[in-house]
């Protein structure tokens, strides 16, 4: 990542004393490889360097070391980047000790820092240590997993846009309009006489309504970065032998589901994930919806139910030679309400019908064969369409909580227009807005919220 000029540390970690501990942890992936990395964080690690292999190593010059255990017998040999703070990815001094990737040789080279008085890393510990130093903000270090758990091209390019600052730009932008129409407001509290009057002289009532369309805007932008994190969850609901299965298998293109003509195969939930126009699509197949006597069935069925209150969408399969019979309308019965469903009318083929998306009283529906994949690429664009998916570069990648902060920040501004011409409870709503956006970026975090943030990280990041 293109590195950044040294940033006033947060106030989180301004004044800490003592000096934060030496970190260290294994920051390539578990396995065998031909390169694998320890990573080393904290003050002072020119001599801890020296320690380990030798000689003081060069700033920001790869140098080939040999990695030396206690007894001075040999570790591996590889080479060791040192970075001195605060021109690092933490703010701190950091070494990468590059070695072989075997999986015994980092850890006996891991073991060897920690004996040389590291510890080791927590989870997200050291994207924590560049958050609290001022080198990211919030949004910027949540971009590092979401980089890391990109699951689409797409969803990598959000991120490394967030990562390098766009989300942030546009909601410090928001910030710095916030805290004008704040200023202009907190300045007509202290002259009572002039209050209304000379809020509208200064258009205040017409920035408010341009800052929440902007507010609006970017909320827009960011829902649809959260499609490309997160995706959509698709259940596949419907009697057995409806082509559930076989309806898994063709939009996924591999063989995850057993196909059979007899009835009950699916006896538990199948998992598959495809890409469509960059968004992952999550689809389960469930057992078949039926009354059973049978006890592994029924714990299937019950599994099934189970999925379809969590799911995004549902998928009704239905067998097109014989429609919606009085199976399907029972099952119809117990979905959740809010549940956004699309009726699926399979087996076209033996049907003699064409493939088609149609509206019906239930919603839409659409006719194809999963055998021969006739009017699938139907059911996967109806699938974008309710997903609001909107093809573009210029979204962010956004977590949840994120649009939770801009739609509580669209709402404490709604609120303030109310509140006229109570210029005190405005300004309140205001001030709430602006506390609840600052949340993104980290300007107001708990330390809660901090720990639930970096402990999603894998150690070594």
């Amino acid at each position: 990542m293109a590195e950044k000029p040294p940033t006033t540390p947060r106030p989180e970690a301004a004044g800490r004393a003592p000096a934060p501990e030496v970190i260290a942890a294994i920051a390539t992936a578990a396995g065998r490889g031909g390169v694998g990395i320890v990573r080393v964080s904290g003050p002072q690690l020119a001599a801890f360097a020296r320690t380990l292999c030798g000689k003081a190593p060069l700033a920001r010059v790869a140098t080939r070391a040999d990695f030396c255990a206690a007894d001075a017998s040999l570790i591996d040999s590889g080479l060791v980047l040192y970075f001195p703070a605060p021109h690092s990815f933490t703010g701190e001094d950091v070494l990468e000790l590059h070695g072989h990737g075997g999986i015994v040789v980092m850890q006996l080279l891991l073991a060897r820092c920690l004996d040389l008085g590291a510890r080791l890393a927590e989870p997200g510990e050291f994207t924590r240590r560049a958050f609290l130093n001022g080198k990211l903000d919030l949004a910027q270090a949540e971009a590092v997993a979401d980089l890391i758990d990109a699951a689409t091209a797409s969803a990598a390019r959000s991120a490394v846009r967030s990562l390098h600052g766009a989300f942030s730009n546009e909601i410090n932008a928001l910030l710095a309009e916030l805290t004008e129409l704040r200023a202009l407001v907190e300045a007509t509290l202290d002259f009572p006489d002039e209050d209304v009057d000379f809020l509208a002289a200064a258009d205040a009532f017409g920035r408010l309504d341009r800052l929440h369309a902007r507010v609006a805007a970017v909320f827009a932008r960011a829902e649809q970065g959260r499609l490309l994190q997160a995706g959509l969850h698709v259940v596949l609901a419907g009697q057995p032998n409806v082509g559930k299965s076989s309806l898994l298998n063709c939009l996924t293109g591999d063989e995850l589901a057993i196909v059979s003509a007899q009835p009950g195969t699916t006896r538990d939930v199948v998992r598959g994930t495809l890409q469509v126009a960059g968004i992952p699509l999550h689809v389960i197949d469930t057992a078949g919806l039926r009354d059973s006597t049978d006890e592994i069935e029924q714990i299937g069925i019950a599994r099934s139910w189970h999925e379809i209150e969590r799911a995004d969408v549902l998928v009704l399969l239905v067998d097109a030679r014989t429609g919606i019979t009085d199976a399907e309308r029972a099952i119809l019965a117990q979905l959740p309400a809010q549940l956004a469903r699309i009726t699926v009318y399979n087996k076209v083929d033996l049907a003699g019908r064409q493939a088609e998306r149609h509206e019906e009283s239930g919603g839409v529906a659409i006719s194809l064969s999963a055998k021969t994949g006739e009017g699938v690429e139907l059911l996967r664009c109806e699938l974008l369409r309710i997903a609001g998916w909107q093809p573009s570069e210029d979204v962010f990648i956004a977590r949840e909580r994120h649009l939770r902060a801009l739609a509580a920040t669209r709402d404490h501004l709604v609120a303030a227009r109310a509140e006229l011409p109570r210029l005190e409870l405005f300004a309140e709503e205001l001030r709430l807005a602006q506390k609840a956006l600052a949340t993104i970026t980290g300007e107001f975090s708990a330390d809660q919220l901090l720990g639930e943030i970096f402990g999603r990280f894998c150690i070594g990041k």
